[in-house]
């Protein structure tokens, strides 16, 4: 890590720690409302990662727009810089040089932010969930965390202060996203913030049927910096989920809601929530649940983010005490180590007069 990196890593966490840190909005719409070509996208339609290559200016221009509206710190274009995303064009082999491409991008915005207003600008480097789940079998868990590490190394490499494994919905999948990153970390002697932003469903859960209990269970104990919420819904429908993490977890909250929730038309999806009533909502958030990041997610635009700067400038996150209740989790929910009968049962077959195999192996030691 380089001397200005590790500094810029330390004003990262102190600003996290000490006020309300504000990211950008959508990315993938103020990209194609520029229309790029299929030229553009070198003949893979609809792969906005390969813009970090073919047209640079495009991807800066989003950034520019961002920082003009006061965020602190923008996404890289890597969403879909990973295995199973750019399998499906056929160029799985691209990762770590989309990756470090988006970063660069980023990294050039946010320094010259940084020098012409002397306000500190970061970089978060998106990973992103990608098409395959490796709970239903889709692909392996090793494949998905290798594809992981090359993703978080190109990040890495092109200069990012933070890493973000964001739009989780399967809790297999999120595990081979934070243990790749944190292995590329380890490889490049790099030591920076890693969040983890999983995505609940209208349903209550994610997509796999996790709660947020399980989903905090399962991932807190690997070591991330951050965990929150984005995606899916607006903020009315995270209020429960938010509660919950500011109730039990440790470490710090996310929170990067949609612009309501999705209303199809003729023209597609289209997302009702204005920027003052996300704004409103977000600060009601930092207030209540103590959040120290804030954001936007589909449906946002500079103006919402901009709003969202103006309205929690100054709003200190509300103090939390958290309480968490050690358990395990399942895929679906946590279990709190509570011994409210003779004996608590966990997994199957663990038996040893009913499986012959695992009385040999008690037997064994």
């Amino acid at each position: 890590m380089t001397g200005d990196q590790a500094w810029r890593v330390r004003a990262l966490r102190e600003a996290l720690a000490t006020r309300v840190v504000v990211a950008d909005g959508a990315m993938g719409t103020m990209l194609q409302a520029q229309e790029p070509t299929l030229e553009d996208f070198q003949e893979l339609e609809g792969c906005n990662e390969i813009l970090n290559v073919t047209r640079p200016d495009i991807v800066r221009s989003v950034h520019e727009e961002y920082f003009e509206a006061g965020v602190d710190c923008v996404e890289t274009n890597t969403f879909g810089a990973n295995h199973a995303a750019l399998g499906e064009y056929g160029i799985a082999d691209r990762v770590h040089e989309l990756s470090e491409a988006g970063a660069r991008v980023a990294r050039q915005v946010a320094d010259e932010f940084t020098e012409r207003t002397g306000r500190q600008r970061w970089v978060l480097g998106s990973m992103g969930p990608g098409t395959k789940l490796p709970t239903l079998g889709h692909v392996s868990f090793g494949v998905l965390r290798n594809a992981y590490r090359r993703n978080a190394e190109g990040l890495l490499a092109g200069g990012v202060d933070a890493l973000i494994v964001e739009t989780t919905q399967d809790l297999l999948q999120t595990k081979a996203a934070v243990l790749g990153a944190r292995r590329a970390g380890a490889l490049a002697g790099v030591d920076v913030p890693l969040i983890v932003s999983v995505t609940v469903e209208t349903t209550g859960t994610m997509l796999l049927g996790s709660e947020i209990g399980a989903a905090l269970t399962a991932l807190e104990p690997l070591g991330i910096d951050m965990i929150g919420l984005n995606c899916a819904t607006g903020p009315a429908e995270m209020t429960e989920h938010l509660r919950h993490l500011a109730r039990t977890a440790r470490v710090p909250l996310a929170c990067m809601p949609n612009a309501g929730l999705p209303v199809l038309g003729g023209d597609g999806a289209t997302y009702p929530l204005g920027a003052s009533e996300l704004a409103d909502a977000q600060a009601d958030f930092v207030r209540d649940y103590g959040l120290s990041l804030v954001g936007g997610c589909c449906g946002t635009t500079p103006e919402h983010l901009r709003r969202l700067v103006e309205r929690v400038r100054g709003v200190s996150p509300a103090a939390r005490d958290p309480r968490p209740e050690p358990g395990a989790a399942s895929l679906y929910q946590s279990v709190a180590f509570r011994q409210d009968t003779a004996y608590m049962a966990i997994g199957e077959r663990t038996n040893a007069n009913g499986s012959k195999k695992f009385r040999e192996a008690m037997l064994e030691g």
